[in-house]
C-alpha cells in the first residue's frame, strides 16, 4: 500500500513539473443573430481574448458596439457608447457609433473636388455621403490564426455617393491577449479616387456616459489644422502653443474646454508623418484607471467630445448620452486633402494598394 502511495505521488509530481499554464479565459469567438436589413442577416460577432477582455462587432457599417475591459480593481465594463438593438443603430440618432467611415471621412469642401483634370461632384461634404461606408451591410467572417479576429469586405461601386472607381475595401479588426484592438484597412481600385478611412468609436473610459472633462490627454502633435465655423480647413497648420489645443503634455480635457466654444472637434498633425506605427495620444480616466494608448500609420488624428449629445439621446442599458460625454480619437488623413496640395495624399490609384493600422491598447494605472 505504501509503495502504491508513492507511486500517485510520483506520478502526480511528474504531471505537474511539465504541465502548461492555462489562461484563465479561452480566446474565442461566438457569433449571434442581430436583426435583418433589406433580406439581408446582420450578426453580432464577439471576440474574447484570454484576459476576459470583449470587443462585439456588428456587419452593419463594420460596426464596433462594444469593448469591455476591466478597470483597476479589476471589474469589467464597456467603454464605448452603443445601442441595445439594430433599430437604434438604423434610427437618427446614431452619429456613426463605432462604425468605418468612408470612401473619404470627415470633409470635402463644397462637396466636390478636381483629379486628373475631372471634377467630381459628391452627394454630401461629410463622411462618405448620406450612404456611405457606415449605413451599408459588409461582409463579415471569422480569420484562423493564433489571436482572434475578423475579416469584414465591402464593394464600392464607380460613381456610389460621387466617387470614381470601383473600390475593394477590407477591415481586419484582431483582439491580442495584450489587450489591444488592432484595426487594419486595405484598398484597391480601377480608377484614381481618393480613400481616407477611419473609424468612429465614442470612447468612454469611466464605463458609463460620464463626461470626460476630468480625462488626462497627451496627443503627440505640435500642430493642428485651421478650420471654419464648419470644421473645413484652411490649408493652414497652426502651432498648438498657447491654445486651448495644447496636450503635449498629460491635460484635463476640461481645463481649457470651455474657451472652444461647443467643446473639441478638430484635426491634429501629428508629429509622426512617416507611415510607420507610432504612438499618437493616450487618453487616461482617473476614476476607473483605465488607460488607453492610440497608435497609427496615419499622419492626422481627430478629436471630437461628443458636443452634439444630449440626454435626449438614449443608449446602451437605458443610459442617457450626455454632451462632452464621450471622446472620439479618429486617426485618419487631412479632411478636405483632395483640395489641398499641401496636405498629405489620399489619391489611390489602379495597380496600388491602400494600407492603413491603428490599435487601441487598453490597460490599467493603480
Amino acid at each position: 500500500m505504501k509503495n502504491v502511495l508513492f507511486a500517485v505521488i510520483a506520478c502526480l509530481s511528474f504531471a505537474g513539473a511539465y504541465a502548461k499554464p492555462q489562461p484563465a479565459v479561452k480566446a474565442r469567438i461566438t457569433k449571434a443573430p442581430y436583426g435583418e436589413i433589406d433580406g439581408r442577416q446582420i450578426f453580432q460577432y464577439t471576440l474574447t481574448n484570454s484576459n476576459g477582455m470583449q470587443v462585439k462587432v456588428i456587419n452593419y457599417g463594420a460596426t464596433i458596439t462594444d469593448i469591455i475591459t476591466p478597470d483597476k480593481n479589476g471589474k469589467m465594463g464597456d467603454v464605448v457608447l452603443g445601442f441595445d438593438s439594430l433599430k437604434q443603430y438604423l434610427g437618427r440618432d446614431n452619429a456613426l457609433l463605432g462604425a468605418v467611415v468612408g470612401r473619404v471621412a470627415n470633409r470635402i469642401a463644397n462637396k466636390r473636388f478636381m483629379l486628373d483634370g475631372k471634377e467630381y461632384i459628391l452627394m454630401s461634404n461629410i463622411h462618405g455621403g448620406p450612404k456611405g461606408f457606415d449605413k451599408q451591410v459588409w461582409n463579415i467572417e471569422e480569420m484562423p490564426g493564433k489571436e482572434v479576429a475578423l475579416k469584414l469586405t465591402y464593394f464600392s461601386k464607380d460613381g456610389e455617393m460621387g466617387y470614381p472607381g470601383n473600390l475593394n475595401v477590407t477591415v481586419i479588426y484582431t483582439l491580442t491577449n495584450n489587450n489591444e484592438l488592432k484595426l487594419n484597412y486595405s484598398a484597391t481600385t480601377d480608377k484614381a479616387t481618393p480613400v481616407v478611412l477611419t473609424n468612429h468609436t465614442y470612447f468612454n473610459l469611466a464605463g458609463n456616459t460620464a463626461k470626460v472633462t476630468d480625462w488626462k490627454l497627451t496627443i503627440l502633435a505640435d500642430q493642428y489644422l485651421e478650420a471654419d465655423k464648419d470644421v473645413m480647413p484652411s490649408g493652414n497648420l497652426l502651432d498648438v502653443k498657447g491654445t486651448p489645443y495644447n496636450f503635449t503634455e498629460p491635460t484635463a480635457i476640461g481645463k481649457n474646454i470651455a474657451a472652444t466654444g461647443n467643446g473639441y472637434d478638430l484635426s491634429y498633425a501629428l508629429r509622426n508623418k512617416s507611415g510607420e506605427m507610432a504612438l499618437a495620444a493616450m487618453a487616461y480616466e482617473p476614476l476607473s484607471g483605465r488607460l488607453m494608448q492610440v497608435y497609427t500609420t496615419e499622419p492626422g488624428l481627430v478629436v471630437y467630445t461628443g458636443n452634439h449629445f444630449s440626454e435626449r439621446i438614449i443608449g446602451r442599458d437605458g443610459l442617457h448620452f450626455n454632451k462632452w460625454g464621450a471622446l472620439c480619437l479618429e486617426t485618419q488623413h487631412y479632411p478636405d486633402a483632395p483640395n489641398h496640395a499641401n496636405f498629405p495624399n489620399v489619391i489611390l490609384r489602379p495597380g496600388e494598394t491602400f494600407r492603413s493600422e491603428t490599435v487601441y491598447k487598453f490597460s490599467v494605472k493603480k
